[in-house]
């Protein structure tokens, strides 16, 4: 007698749940993401390190695990995997974190922000974005020590049967990497790698001059010349020859406000070739001060100078606004009217009508500027001509040049 199939599909069911129990999984631990942004930016003698601390867990959930941020720094010219370098490496700094109270009650990535139980503690937000330095003292420039067992056998070591190959003219680079540390002290993946030549900086721009305008400062400084080449340039009797794997050195600059010393701010998103800047945040009242740096670039490697004393200035509005044009008059009875084209500067306080017998004895009429573009003379005694003019004032007190005049007499 055939059993039901119903039946054989239960008792399976029931022969695999009867089974033997394999081990225990280990308990799920949550990996912050790794550190995003990481920049790591040589200026003269000191490293400026940044990155933005992760908000999530490499599976997506929030708030991230994650309690502080290292930085590890390692000098070499050898090709390094993440693991070698924090072994081998240096851990230059750690930056506190807020961290979840329980990393357990993180949400999934479809979840709403408002599920979510706020990281706590006295570091940074996540999502925050550090700064930090590492000044680089003399053992900081001294290659490290690399084993040549194959276990730590630098990545990418070329084969000694390999080709005849010239090496690559790379200065020797400090390459700096950030990982993002669990509250159970548990590394996450690492950020992406940034290394910084170790070679004296170029030269510091001479101090800058500024001048500005209605719409924007201009910064000035004196070029900055780039390292000789290598090599001499060929004689009459010496053919011209190119050196594999070596770039010829570029300058370029960057332009700082500097008008808090503590806490410069770079203006240029990348190092502009000219040795000008437009700043167009124009503030009147307000203490701008400027330095300019060059930035040395080597193998796609980069290097800034140091900076000069800042040049300052105090942005004082003494431009006055353009002449109103256009202006028209119109007879009335006992009154003549006025009107003209509008100006456009943003910080016009208004207009000044003038009126006279003559041009040369012309006065105000207004005790304070109209809004206006018209304006409207009454009392006029009939038959007497006037010659009027109108004159924009900003808020700074600046008076434009006068309008064209018109002559008008009231009906």
């Amino acid at each position: 007698m055939k059993r039901p199939l119903s039946a054989v599909l239960l008792a399976a069911i029931a022969a695999v749940a009867c089974g033997k129990k394999g081990p225990p999984l280990p308990p799920l631990v949550r990996l912050p993401s790794a550190p995003a942004d990481f920049a790591a930016e040589l200026r003269g003698a000191t490293v400026d390190l940044q990155f933005t601390v992760p908000v999530a867990n490499t599976d997506n959930s929030r708030p991230a695990n994650v309690q502080r941020v290292d930085v590890y720094a390692i000098t070499t010219g050898e090709t390094l995997t993440d693991a070698q370098i924090l072994k081998l490496g240096t851990r230059v700094a750690s930056v506190d974190v807020k961290a979840p109270k329980d990393p357990d009650s993180a949400i999934e990535e479809d979840e709403p922000p408002s599920d979510m139980e706020a990281p706590e503690g006295t570091g940074l937000d996540q999502g925050a974005r550090a700064h930090l330095t590492e000044t680089l003292a003399s053992g900081a420039l001294v290659p490290a020590a690399i084993p040549t067992d194959r276990k730590h056998r630098p990545a990418g070591n070329p084969s000694s049967s390999g080709p005849l190959v010239p090496p690559r003219l790379t200065p020797t680079t400090r390459t700096y990497m950030a990982v993002g540390v669990t509250t159970r002290d548990r590394n996450g993946p690492a950020s992406k790698r940034v290394a910084v030549p170790l070679i004296p900086p170029p030269p510091p721009p001479a101090r800058a001059t500024i001048a500005y305008d209605e719409k924007a400062v201009t910064v000035k400084w004196p070029p900055v010349n780039a390292r000789p080449p290598i090599q001499p340039p060929p004689t009459a009797e010496q053919l011209p020859a190119k050196i594999l794997g070596y770039t010829s050195p570029t300058i370029r600059y960057n332009v700082y406000d500097a008008s808090n010393p503590a806490t410069p701010v770079r203006l240029t998103p990348t190092p502009i070739a000219e040795a000008t800047f437009s700043d167009p945040r124009i503030e009147w009242g307000a203490r701008r001060c400027y330095v300019a740096r060059a930035v040395e670039t080597l193998n796609d490697l980069t290097i800034e100078s140091e900076a000069e004393q800042p040049a300052c200035d105090t942005l004082t509005d003494t431009f006055p606004p353009a002449a109103p044009a256009n202006l028209q008059s119109s007879p009335q009875e006992g009154a003549i009217s006025l009107i003209w084209d509008a100006n456009s500067e943003p910080d016009l306080d208004g207009y000044i009508v003038f009126r006279g017998l003559s041009r040369d004895s012309l006065e105000p009429i207004v005790t304070s500027p109209v809004q206006l573009t018209q304006f409207r003379d009454e009392n006029l005694q009939a038959g007497t001509r006037y010659v009027y003019a109108v004159r924009a004032v900003d808020k700074a007190g600046n008076r434009s040049a006068a309008s064209n005049t018109v002559e008008e007499a009231a009906r």
